[in-house]
């Protein structure tokens, strides 16, 4: 329970026990390092949108692209292949390394990556500027969320590592901004490819001024620059708090002094569980249809009936910004309403709004208003309902499924195994976006557009089952907390854990 005892220009609200619980906005030193660390997610999120519109051009550049299916989907997924295998490495490079210098790391390959794409004279070239910015994506997407959910109190965590959520959909809408302007540039698709490698440099630039995450010290025995981190984020009484309970966190470790290992994950039941459901949440995270919604927005809106390069990135830079505002909203509500329910509300929204995109698409190509019902080429005022569709599900899915993965994700694992499964839950993220992202236009070119998104809707379906069945509400508990929560499950009295967890905890704010 919690006394509401805040004054204004307090820091929060008194608990229970007599803490102060801290507020989101009550601690400039921790928004700092969330900013600077979200930084990686922006480039995640402008590299996943910049492509859908730079693809436009390209195909105009390069006359073996404009014909080719395979190639143009190569072009999207190779940065996929990259972000896979950055992601798999990056979890080790985490654990070892820290997670200052996987960031470091990441951002040298973005910007190399980004400058080879700029320069490259063929679609063979591009590819492989896009596989070195896959790695840094990659390396990105393991280390923020693990970094600034390190360093967030846990009343606030989870609107902490959605913050970094926001920055992908933020880069996402600040890459359509970037597609439009250069629209009639010389050089187009160059300039729309080449930009990235300036926020990849201010963020090594800041990296080399802020800390490493202080759980990440103490694990590795640097205690007394953990604690001069600690010091930074926590008033004096909250300080002795969770330096105890980082002491006792490190006696309770798997592996305390060593790196845990991939095949260790499968050796624990606790970690079996933790990462069945932390997987789980990143493949249905794509299955249910995001990515094709960001990588191909400009051309499903062209299959809807509006052909101008123009107006379909005109409409992508609106389904963008509803995705930024739409985790705005996650990062209010997730350390309110949790994580879970949050989850089931938003994959409930999704099932409906994939159904009704589905039905503007069946509809116009059974209404004889397409030019060719096989690709989905359509026009009309169910053109536009169609993009209310698209606009509609992005509604749905932002505040919830955008966020919760990656939020769930940075929190359920020990620190000795927190980089490795975190990097290979990524992992198994970026595979269900390359797959999602290399089958799509066939599969529409196969069975058509409406049923393609039925299709999107039915796993949408069983991702609520999944998440309703094997995934537990985190929201307000400590990373000590978690670990007991997944050992009561793993060896008995599960039934009940939430609440003895929960006993004495702080409300989220």
């Amino acid at each position: 329970m919690t006394i509401d005892m805040s004054i204004p220009g307090s820091s929060g609200l008194l608990n229970a026990a007599g803490k102060r619980d801290m507020k989101f906005f009550s601690n400039p030193y921790v928004l700092a390092l969330t900013g600077a660390a979200g930084i990686g997610g922006f480039l995640f999120g402008y590299d996943t949108g910049v492509i859908s519109g730079a693809l436009l051009y390209i195909r105009d550049d390069f006359p073996a692209v404009k014909d080719n299916y395979f190639l143009q989907e190569t072009i999207v997924s190779m940065a996929l292949v990259g972000a896979m295998i950055g992601a798999a490495g990056g979890g080790w490079i985490n654990d070892a390394y820290g997670r200052k210098k996987s960031t470091l790391l990441a951002d040298l390959m973005f910007a190399l990556g980004s400058l080879v794409m700029c320069a490259a004279a063929g679609p063979y070239i591009l590819i492989i500027g896009r596989l070195l910015v896959g790695l840094g994506v990659g390396v990105a997407s393991v280390t923020a969320p693990v970094y600034i959910a390190e360093a967030a109190p846990s009343e606030i965590r989870g609107g902490l590592v959605s913050t970094n959520v926001l920055m992908i959909t933020g880069g996402q809408f600040f890459s359509y901004l970037i597609n439009l302007g250069f629209t009639e540039v010389p050089g187009t698709w160059r300039w729309m490819l080449g930009v990235a490698a300036v926020p990849a440099i201010i963020q090594f630039v800041l990296m080399l001024f802020l800390p490493e995450s202080p759980r990440w010290l103490y694990w590795k025995d640097e205690k007394a620059k953990a604690i001069a981190v600690l010091e930074r984020i926590y008033e004096s009484d909250r300080l002795e708090e969770e330096v105890e309970l980082l002491a006792t966190s490190s006696m309770h470790e798997f592996q305390s002094n060593n790196t845990g290992s991939y095949l260790d994950v499968f050796k624990s039941k606790e970690l079996r569980l933790a990462f069945f459901a932390g997987a789980g949440l990143q493949a249905f995270q794509q299955f249910t249809g995001i990515n094709t919604v960001m990588y191909y927005s400009p051309t499903i809106v062209q299959m809807a009936g509006f052909s101008s390069n123009r107006l379909a990135l005109l409409l992508s830079l609106i389904v963008a910004a509803m995705n930024a505002a739409g985790t705005i909203v996650g990062i209010y509500l997730i350390d309110r309403c949790g994580r879970r329910r949050l989850a089931l509300t938003s994959l409930a929204g999704v099932v409906v709004s994939l159904a009704i995109l589905a039905t503007a698409f069946i509809l116009q190509s059974s209404s004889g208003l397409c030019m060719s019902a096989a690709s989905g080429t359509c026009q009309g005022a169910l053109g536009w309902f169609a993009v209310a569709g698209l606009a509609l599900y992005i509604a749905f899915f932002s505040p919830g499924m955008g966020p919760v993965p990656w939020a769930v994700n940075s929190e359920i694992y020990p620190e000795a195994y927190r980089g490795t499964c975190g990097g290979m839950s990524a992992t198994v993220n970026w595979v269900s976006n390359l797959v999602v992202a290399q089958t799509f236009l066939s599969i529409v070119g196969l069975v058509g557009t409406g049923p393609t998104f039925l299709i999107v809707a039915g796993i949408a379906v069983l991702a609520f089952v999944f998440v309703a069945t094997y995934v537990p509400e985190t929201k307000g508990l400590t990373f000590e907390q978690v670990e007991q929560m997944w050992r009561e499950r793993a060896w008995g009295n599960s039934g009940g854990n939430c609440e003895s967890l929960l006993a004495g905890t702080a409300a989220a704010p």
